[in-house]
């Protein structure tokens, strides 16, 4: 005889999973979205409204940019590549208690910079340090196991954004604000090929699987041409020639601007869930355009501020990839319909406002103030209704697996 309780009413829903830990920890995206996100909105709330409440060593200007780049922005993307690298490879680079101790680095990471102090300070470091390295050698582990050949490089890339760090705050450390832009470049950079890597590849990919009959080129070769002047740009760096570096930026943005072309952006327009993505790597590639210009000593006086550039890639690239990066992929991870709602749709609107609003508050008049506290509050509104949205999804099963 069936439990009664066990039968469903017509029309009613069934009951959501119960918030579980094991699933919370199976892949990385699970715990550290959430991270990365509620970082996002934290950081920027602190640095626009209370910056007061940064303390030194790590202050200032030199927080907010750390933050952003490696508190926030490289975290989603480690968090893309542990739960990627288990499709790709066929094994899961972290999962459980070691997933949990990466969590915990990055948490004891944040909260020792806002602590202030030596101490804090180097344990924060160190904690971060790990946490790159835990990643990168995690990754590394996975590809070459499952003899993933194509992915071989991701793991660097993790590890260079590693070294990056320690760089930027040993200079940060030490007061050298000429050296620390310098490191925050070569993070950037290093960042920027990896958003590259894996845009490159899953743009077409999902436009292709939204819209059957779509027929869009992955544009390999053009890829590899694309890889090697990013790496190109990030040895120059490391050598002291901003100038070819510059060169090497500013054809590896051309490359990702005509790839877009060829991904026929009309025919997303009415899926937000793509076109999103497409706005993205637009401003990635116009962003590091202008980094070549910049770095090249061509650009106007109003666009020579290296803060231009380091705002198209960071706020129009980045930022603009990852809210289409962490709806789409948690919503195919977690098994759900890839149907954004109603706060979703908001959402994306939200970052965009926030990236419109930052750029024009960096001309400078009397309303730029104005403008930078309107970007920060439709920041923060984006990021608080991705989080509202996904977190009860993210802590709890798949409703078709139950992992």
């Amino acid at each position: 005889m069936p439990d009664i309780q066990q039968i469903n009413e017509p029309g009613r829903r069934p009951a959501a999973p119960a918030p579980n830990l094991r699933a919370f920890l199976s892949l990385g995206f699970r715990p550290l979205y959430i991270a990365g996100c509620l970082w996002a909105l934290i950081s920027v709330a602190i640095w626009i409204f209370a910056p007061q409440a940064i303390p030194a060593p790590l202050s200032g200007i030199a927080w907010h940019a750390h933050e952003m780049l490696w508190g926030f922005i490289a975290t989603i993307a480690v968090a893309f590549l542990l739960t990627a690298a288990a499709t790709w490879t066929g094994f899961n680079p972290l999962k459980g208690w070691p997933l949990a101790i990466l969590c915990l680095l990055w948490i004891v990471a944040r909260a020792g910079y806002l602590a202030g102090g030596l101490t804090a300070f180097t344990v924060a470091c160190l904690a971060e340090s790990a946490f790159f390295l835990l990643s990168g050698l995690a990754l590394l582990r996975v590809v070459i196991k499952g003899k993933s050949r194509r992915n071989y490089g991701l793991p660097w890339l993790v590890l260079g954004l590693g070294a990056a760090n320690a760089l930027f705050l040993q200079s940060a450390l030490k007061g050298n604000y000429i050296e620390l832009m310098q490191h925050f470049d070569l993070g950037l950079v290093c960042m920027a090929v990896i958003a590259l890597l894996i845009a490159r590849r899953v743009i077409p990919f999902f436009a292709m699987r939204a819209l059957p009959d779509l027929k869009l080129p992955m544009q390999t070769r053009s890829g590899h041409v694309q890889l090697a002047f990013g790496v190109a740009a990030i040895i120059l760096g490391l050598a002291g020639l901003p100038v070819y570096m510059g060169a090497a930026l500013a054809v590896t943005g051309l490359i990702a601007l005509i790839q877009l072309v060829t991904w026929k952006p009309a025919a997303v327009q009415h899926k937000p869930i793509l076109w999103i993505l497409y706005i993205g790597y637009a401003f990635l590639g116009l962003g590091l355009v202008f980094a070549g210009v910049h770095l090249a000593g061509l650009t106007p006086e109003i666009f020579g501020r290296s803060a231009v550039h380091v705002h198209i890639i960071a706020m129009g690239g980045f930022s603009v990839l990852i809210i289409g990066m962490v709806t789409r992929t948690a919503l195919g991870h977690l098994g759900r319909p890839l149907v954004l709602d109603r706060s979703m749709r908001g959402a994306y609107v939200l970052v965009l406002i926030a990236v419109i609003l930052r750029l024009a508050a960096l001309w400078p008049t009397a309303a730029a103030p104005h403008l930078l506290h309107l970007a920060a509050a439709a920041w923060v509104l984006a990021f608080a209704l991705y989080l509202w949205r996904f977190v009860p999804m993210l802590i709890r099963p798949r409703p078709d697996a139950g992992h």
